[in-house]
């Protein structure tokens, strides 16, 4: 469903966003702001500012921000076009029709048809298990797991029936076609025998995406049949790639970071012990695609994979995806326990919470891994261990942290510090492969590249941001600085939004900006650029010389820009006069 900006600037004006979030939070009034523990992590100190004026919110602490879709959107887990239904029924509007294009309105429709589907098959598995006889014994595996009948039900667990066609007829009775069916990933159709069912006598675990809605499934067999577990094949709707069974209850969790295990039973049980934070890739190995979701929320995650070989080889990989994305990885060891599951059934939530105090790094955990390969009583074995581990510590490249890491090693394994050293620093050059050295090189230019940007972009966020708070720059810089000396992006949108605002109405409007962005990256660091309040500490004149600088700043680098591209002989000559005129540039609020 896609609206118009009218309609959205509308739904807007009739929900203020102090009024909306002190419906969920207790917010208290500071100066011209309002603040609160954040709603979206756990903290002590309040760090979430709500501006009235702005209609945005903002934590300084996890970097949550936006307007009042977003924060509906983040803590209802809603869809854009629900949080505005949501908002317009609150505030007794009535939506017009969806100016959405015929094709990306029924592309659209049919998403939410199929989403529908499963959850109406996710109530006829949970009404199965709990109201027939074939269904006790799901129940009672589920119960024989520890799980209470409150975890069942905040799950929504079931169980498919025997049949093979149970699900396909209940679906057919609800007015569902062939295709529809074949299309929901629920049911496979065979033109000689009809419709059949994907899951049948299995115990059922829905899967729901990270706005709560339901996309597929994972079932685990009744008895010794094999495969243990299957899931939902790939759908319009359901790309086990890119989603994280529970990230729906997780990502509003209060604890710190993630805890990523193997399988649904380790992340029901974590759930119900208190671990609300824990998530499981579906059916499949972990991918980028879940390290960057994880990213979107945190830069820390806890590995609670099995103890087993499988577990481990899991685990090592997992850290390399990690490392990748720029999350910090830690290890949790449940040794003697197989895995979360077992460990929290027989040792208790307390001792995992332990455990997790005292997970290990991912360095840390790789090096014990490689001491685990070789007998250390050998003076051969020992030293392949030796040079392995300095093969691994030479990777790391800030050297105060490579530095710890070989203290810590050295102290561990018992290990020469000075010999670990030389080793490390040989193979910090010679012993590692030249692809590999190579590919590092690159990250590090690439990571470069990407560090410079916020530097070269500081001062156009900063000027924005002035001009959000003092409206009256855009006279004051006017013949000096428009729109177009904005680099493309997030910042070239958000001076367009502001300057058409300004030159329309004489006034800015914030709140209706953050809307324009459809990525949750994008739309915070637009809360955070829109909500800050700069210069609250500094005299007039320091306010004015920071103003004329950022000016400056941006004016120079647009007319080198520009000098650059250009080639005729005139506007060269224009843009150095421009150029040399800076030096006298002065702005006064």
């Amino acid at each position: 469903m896609y609206y118009s900006d009218e309609v959205i600037d509308e739904v807007i004006s009739r929900n203020d966003i102090v009024n909306v979030i002190s419906g969920y939070v207790s917010l208290r009034k500071k100066g011209r702001t309002f603040e609160a523990c954040c709603p979206f992590h756990h903290e002590k100190t309040p760090s979430f500012k709500v501006d009235r004026d702005k209609q945005l919110y903002h934590c300084f602490g996890c970097g949550a921000g936006g307007n009042v879709f977003t924060f509906i959107m983040e803590y209802e887990n809603m869809s854009f076009p629900e949080a505005v239904q949501y908002l317009a029924d609150k505030a007794g509007m009535t939506l017009p029709e969806s100016n959405q294009s015929g094709q990306d309105a029924s592309r659209e429709k049919y998403k939410i048809l199929l989403r529908d589907m499963n959850k109406t098959a996710a109530a006829y598995f949970h009404y199965i298990m709990r109201h027939t006889e074939h269904g006790k014994k799901a129940y009672e595996y589920f119960k024989g797991r520890g799980l209470s009948d409150e975890t069942i039900n905040q799950f929504g667990l079931g169980y498919a029936d025997i049949y093979r066609d149970d699900l396909y007829r209940y679906l057919k009775g609800k007015g569902y076609t062939d295709a529809e069916l074949k299309d929901s990933g629920l049911v496979v159709i065979d033109e000689k025998n009809g419709g059949s069912d994907k899951f049948w006598n299995r115990a059922m675990i829905p899967i729901l995406d990270i706005n709560g809605k339901v996309i597929g499934f994972g079932g685990r067999v009744m008895g010794d049949g094999k495969p243990k577990y299957i899931n939902t094949s790939d759908t319009v709707v359901f790309d086990k790639s890119r989603n994280l069974f529970a990230m729906n209850i997780a990502r509003r969790s209060r604890r710190k970071g993630f805890i990523c295990c193997e399988g649904y039973m380790d992340v029901i049980s974590m759930h119900q012990a208190g671990f609300d934070n824990a998530v499981a890739s579906l059916g499949t190995a972990f991918t980028f695609g879940h390290a960057n979701i994880l990213k979107r929320y945190t830069n820390e995650v806890y590995l609670a994979y099995d103890s087993d070989g499988a577990g481990v080889a899991a685990t090592l990989k997992v850290i390399s995806i990690m490392r990748e994305v720029g999350i910090s990885a830690r290890v949790i060891n449940m040794r003697p326990h197989k895995d979360p599951d077992e460990f929290i059934q027989t040792l208790g939530s307390e001792a995992f919470e332990e455990r997790i105090k005292n997970a290990e790094s991912a360095i840390m955990f790789e090096v014990r891994m490689l001491s685990e390969q070789y007998n250390l009583n050998d003076p051969e074995e020992r030293t392949s261990f030796h040079n392995e581990t300095a093969k691994r510590l030479a990777q790391i490249e800030e050297v105060l942290e490579r530095n710890n890491y070989i203290e810590a090693v050295s102290n561990l394994y018992h290990i020469d510090k000075a010999g670990l050293t030389d080793l490390v620093h040989k193979y910090g050059i010679a012993g590692v492969p030249r692809s590999e050295i190579v590919e590092r090189e690159e990250r590090r230019a690439e990571h470069e590249s990407r560090a410079a940007d916020p530097a070269k972009n500081k001062p156009m966020k900063l000027l924005l941001t002035w001009m959000v708070n003092e409206p009256g720059l855009f006279q004051k810089l006017d013949g000096i600085i428009d729109e177009t000396c904005f680099e493309d992006g997030v910042y070239r949108v958000v001076a367009d939004k502001l300057y058409s605002q300004y030159r329309e109405n004489g006034r800015v409007e914030p709140a209706s900006i953050v809307t324009t962005f459809e990525s949750l990256e994008e739309q915070r660091l637009v809360a955070e650029m829109l909500q800050t309040n700069i210069g609250i500490d500094m005299t007039q004149e320091e306010i004015n010389n920071a103003v004329t600088d950022v000016v400056k700043k941006i004016s120079l680098s647009s007319i080198e820009d520009k000098l650059a591209k250009t080639n005729d002989i005139s506007e060269m000559q224009s843009l150095i006069r421009a150029k040399a005129n800076l030096t006298k540039l002065h702005i006064s609020l």
